[in-house]
């Protein structure tokens, strides 16, 4: 592997030396770039011809709900943008958060996006467009213009949840132009996938963009495989110089392994099985699909007054299958289960937002009054597998388990009906209101807010027949202000608060001893400042303590349940990113993070540290255009030691990995990428979603791109 990765750098390099034909560099290729829909609903149709795309993104509406630039925002926010995808030839969430502070990709159980942002864990906590996408799956990012990583709750904008923060996907929208462009890329691993990139003018104001993609998965596993196919094909009609529709649809099809990693031996991570599959082929395998309809209207009365609706719809529909470890490895043994799990998801949301722009006196407002309502009907089936018939299993047949073997050998499972089966059909009813004023008095600017939200959940057991229903009124307050000293610098303090029912994240189950509990409720406080040195280029820095409250306890009468459980994050975040020059692109990100139980939980007694979360993490990674036509990028991300569980028991070392890309313009539409991963061939392991699933990192590898553009 490592020689055919030498290959694939020295025919890099040799690209550079190759005389290039009499056109345009990077530097100063036409870049279509329309401006963004702003919330007047206006869009001007421009193409420019200068810099590359920067690293950093100037103004976001998503943790306000108001275009606002972001060394305004009193909130950590840090954004990834295409430029940066296309750049490091990421491919999933799980990459781009390895460059963004405080966050952490957690295993997922090898099925789904997990995340764990200042301590928090959460697999619900994800938007596309600032709409709720909490489905369990892999996010495609073929589609994006950028992602965004709020950190810190702030219901205010999205709701319940997003204790620690949460992931914002922001999507490519349509402009009155013609352009595109494709790519086609292949791994060391036999991996690849091609895409494409579509947008064409249909009429005067009516345009058309479509994205998809094709992704066959492969990896240094021995059991591991998969497709994903994505559509995303949206029109917008300008009605006029002041409203504009926009609809879009996107369909997702995932079939790949569920792969949940290696267990552990001795406190640690089982050493020299780094490829060796702990499951089952043929059963170990997750399926989704998704169907998601979206219909955006912006009207603009006035300069001053807006109105925006959007409506999403979506059907989804996921399974998975496994067999995995479940306990360390004992006396050459692996102790094993099995189950299937199926959920099936109809999601109804709509948002609407009413931005007005006055004065008073000598203060100058952005009022945002808003509502939504959304509807969010589950149904969520589970079958454990047994080992009947296998000697030495446990008393209720749930556990086997076979000899720590390369390649691994797991009893044969069956999946019934009996112990631990579940079948559940839940609905989550959403009626919320919210007010907002960004209030700006010369250098001072002031954010006050607050959301109500009516959260209404009923499960029925469909086992049983029993039925179980929870309502909760929720009040989210927020507040931020920020200074500016002198006009690049912003210095900020903010408070806001979020809310998590506990039925929890996915709410696909309620009992009568959660049916009675008020939601955890997380709190942030926050300080920090905002650089702009120049445009393009933000370094920001904050130090916070995250909160979290009404965690479940045992009570003082055997089998009762208290609220008297907490937890604290505290931690320091730094980051820098965008255009130190015209050709120098640069994302850096270093924390800090100290999160811990601090009044005894169900789970954990107080000390225990949270789980995946290291002290210190710090990333970099930086692209430089030595020429017009050729480039260079390296980078490297580094974690401490963490605990994989809340039980503290089992270690994750420490690691640092380094990786580099070329990049070479064959033309002013064509260019080559390679990538290469984990250069010094580390062995470590990134991520776990339990003490004895451990995900491990991959060895020394490439990928090979070729882009084209017009």
């Amino acid at each position: 592997m490592r020689s055919s990765i030498l290959s694939l750098l020295a025919a890099s390099s040799a690209l550079a030396l190759l005389p290039a034909p009499a056109l345009a560099g990077p530097t100063s290729e036409p870049v279509p770039a329309p401006e963004p829909v702003e919330a007047d609903g206006d869009r001007v149709d421009v193409t420019v011809t200068g810099q590359r795309s920067s690293y950093a993104t100037a103004e976001t509406s998503t943790a306000t709900r108001t275009p606002t630039p972001i060394k305004d925002v009193p909130q950590a926010i840090t954004s990834i943008e295409r430029q940066q995808i296309d750049d490091q030839a990421f491919r999933s969430i799980s990459d781009a958060l390895r460059y963004v502070p405080g966050a952490i990709a957690a295993q997922g159980e090898g099925n789904r996006d997990q995340i764990v942002l200042r301590g928090n864990n959460s697999t619900a906590d994800f938007f596309v467009d600032g709409l709720r996408d909490d489905v369990q799956y892999y996010r495609p990012l073929y589609n994006l213009d950028r992602l965004e990583i709020l950190r810190g709750p702030n219901a205010l904008t999205f709701g319940r949840g997003g204790g620690g923060g949460v992931i914002n996907r922001v999507t490519k929208t349509p402009t009155l132009g013609t352009f595109g462009g494709a790519s086609a890329s292949v791994d060391s691993f036999g991996a690849w996938y091609v895409d494409g990139d579509l947008n064409f003018r249909l009429s005067d104001n009516v345009a058309a963009r479509v994205n998809a993609v094709r992704e066959e998965f492969a990896n240094h596993r021995q059991v591991y495989g998969g497709h994903v196919t994505a559509v995303n094909p949206v029109v917008k009609w300008f009605a006029g110089p002041d409203t504009a529709f926009t609809l879009s649809y996107e369909y997702v099809d995932d079939d790949r392994v569920t792969d949940r990693g290696i267990p552990s031996l001795g406190g640690r991570p089982l050493t020299g099985f780094r490829d060796t599959f702990f499951g089952v082929a043929g059963i170990n395998r997750t399926q989704f699909t998704g169907n998601v309809a979206r219909a955006t209207v912006e009207h603009r009365f006035s300069d001053a007054l807006s109105i925006t609706g959007r409506l999403l719809y979506g059907d989804y529909d996921k399974y998975y299958r496994n067999v995995f470890p479940t306990g360390a490895v004992t006396g050459g043994r692996v102790p094993v289960q099995a189950y299937r799990d199926e959920t099936g998801r109809r999601n109804l949301l709509s948002q609407t937002d009413l931005v007005w722009r006055t004065r008073t006196g000598g203060l100058e407002h952005t009022i945002l009054i808003g509502a939504e309502f959304g509807q969010q009907l589950t149904t969520s089936q589970r079958l454990n597998g047994f080992f009947d018939g296998v000697t030495g299993a446990s008393a209720d047949r749930l556990t086997a388990t076979a000899a720590l073997a390369d390649p691994f050998v797991a009893p044969p499972a069956v999946f019934r009906p009996g112990t631990g089966q579940r079948d559940n059909a839940s609905t989550a009813t959403i009626f919320a209101g919210y007010v907002q004023d960004q209030i700006k008095l010369g250098p001072v600017e002031l954010l006050v807010g607050l959301r109500h939200d009516r959260f209404d959940l009923s499960v029925a057991n469909r086992l049983t027949g029993q039925q179980f229903a929870r309502s909760d009124a929720l009040w989210s307050p927020r507040a931020g202000l920020v200074v500016h000293p002198v006009k690049p610098v912003s210095l900020y303090a903010s408070y806001a608060r979020s809310y998590l029912p506990q039925s929890g994240d996915q709410f696909t189950t309620l009992d009568v001893t959660t049916a009675a509990l008020l939601p955890e409720e997380f709190d942030n406080y926050e300080i920090g400042a905002k650089w702009e040195p120049r445009a393009g280029l933000l370094v920001a820095a904050n130090v916070y303590q995250l909160d979290r409250t009404n965690t479940r306890a045992a009570g003082p009468v055997p089998g009762t349940t208290v609220l008297t459980g907490a937890q604290r994050s505290r931690g320091v975040e730094i980051e820098a990113r965008g255009a130190i020059t015209p050709d120098w692109q640069l994302s850096f990100g270093y924390s800090y993070q100290d999160a811990r139980i601090t009044q005894t939980t169900s789970a954990a007694p107080v000390g225990r540290k949270v789980a995946l979360v290291p002290e210190h993490s710090l990333s970099a990674f930086t692209r430089y255009n030595v020429t017009k036509r050729f480039g260079i990028g390296a980078g490297v991300s580094y974690f401490s030691d963490r605990f994989t569980s809340i039980s503290n028991s089992v270690t994750l070392p420490g690691y640092a990995r380094v990786d580099a890309a070329l990049y070479y313009k064959l033309t002013k539409a064509i260019e080559l990428q390679v990538n290469v991963e984990n250069l010094f061939d580390a062995g470590y392991f990134p991520t776990a979603h339990t003490d004895n699933n451990i995900s491990t990192g991959a060895p020394l590898n490439g990928r090979a791109t070729i882009r084209f553009r017009f």
